[in-house]
């Protein structure tokens, strides 16, 4: 039986060695190994590729997250709106700040942030709006921007999985009022280790992140503000240098297989697919569906040779970080739902047509009990 995993993430390293390889040997050979003209490259071609002013690179999405909030001055007193659902990153990068975490539950449909279920979450404490464009679909930010502008709030996108996704004909990333990436190995574009980046349009919360990021300083020892060491490192923004290069190109093929599975999945029992709010142009960093009959099924592709994951199996307020918090015995069904429903199916720019095809007869021959 041939088996499909979920992801072949060394499947890019053998695709572009050559360009990976020399890029890497560059660095090595350069004797520039923090900070330096390999990063400021990558962050400039970066930002242009989403038409950004600002770019940033920093250790991984979750640092670049905190640092935005942090060069916003939110701490103590402050709450950030986040979405119930999301990676538990999104909700610890709001209390690393001592800043407090208002979840509100995400539209089942899309499982992203519900713009209608925002303006009754604001109160005179809230500083910012924190949305994620979950598995690679943006939020609907033309709506949430209006909400946020009208009560005086900033927006920060999570932008972890959305590499390439738009709305309403724009970059993630330039949608809000700052953006955080990740570069996770798995993302559409990942690093070979972690990295992350913070993009911007505005020049004083650039300038504040660099500032964060490298000890609170612009000059060796001399220190302005007490900041960390969150640098992104000039091997792995080479590597990234190569791939966002490439990125276009695998996220078109991602597309097609997301195309396939809305096709060929069309129609089965109890199986939800994914749905896609009207402006949004997903990534398709992960595909993934939904069904009270999840670990059944699971079980059943596992038995057929096909990898799956679940993204994410515990909601944020019911994890053990937060159970001190006041949300940990707050009910929010959407949520709880999801962690129980959903799971990811292999996608991927190096999924071969007959591997999905595999996935798909697997799914369609699953029989609920």
């Amino acid at each position: 039986m041939t088996k499909v995993p979920f992801l072949d993430v060394g499947a890019s390293y053998r695709d572009l060695k050559t360009e990976i390889d020399e890029a890497v040997g560059r660095v090595l050979a350069s004797g520039w190994y923090i900070l330096g003209p390999e990063v400021v490259t990558f962050e400039e071609a970066f930002a242009a590729s989403c038409g950004a002013a600002h770019v940033a690179g920093v250790a991984s999405g979750l640092d670049a997250l905190h640092l935005v909030l942090q060069a916003w001055n939110i701490g103590p007193g402050d709450e950030v709106i986040v979405a119930s659902n999301a990676y538990i990153a999104t909700w610890l990068a709001v209390t690393m700040t001592g800043a407090v975490p208002v979840p509100i539950e995400p539209r089942e449909e899309t499982c992203n942030l519900d713009p209608d279920r925002l303006e009754a979450a604001i109160t005179p404490r809230t500083r910012v709006v924190l949305p994620v464009h979950l598995y690679g679909q943006t939020a609907e930010m033309t709506a949430i921007v209006a909400i946020a502008r009208r009560h005086g709030l900033r927006v920060l996108e999570d932008a972890a999985q959305a590499h390439g996704a738009r709305f309403d004909g724009q970059p993630a990333g330039v949608l809000g009022d700052a953006a955080a990436w990740s570069f996770y190995p798995t993302k559409n574009l990942g690093a070979f280790g972690d990295a992350g980046a913070v993009m911007t349009n505005d020049a004083e919360t650039a300038d504040r992140v660099r500032l964060l990021r490298n000890y609170g300083s612009r000059r060796k020892y001399e220190n302005d503000i007490a900041g960390y060491n969150s640098r992104l490192d000039p091997l792995q923004a080479a590597v990234l240098g190569v791939k966002l290069k490439h990125l276009e190109v695998w996220n078109g093929r991602r597309r097609r297989l997301a195309d396939r599975y809305q096709a060929g999945l069309a129609g089965c029992a109890d199986i939800a697919l994914p749905a896609v709010a009207a402006g949004a142009d997903p990534a398709w960093h992960v595909y993934v569906v939904r069904t009270p009959h999840r670990d059944a099924l699971q079980a059943h592709l596992t038995h057929a040779g096909v990898e799956t994951l679940i993204h994410y199996p515990i909601a944020p307020h019911q994890s053990g970080a937060y159970r001190a918090s006041p949300w940990a015995s707050a009910s929010f069904p959407i949520a709880e739902r999801l962690a129980q429903q959903v799971l990811s199916l292999p996608i991927g720019p190096h999924l071969s047509d007959s591997a999905q095809d595999q996935v798909i007869d697997a799914v369609r021959s699953f029989s609920p009990q």
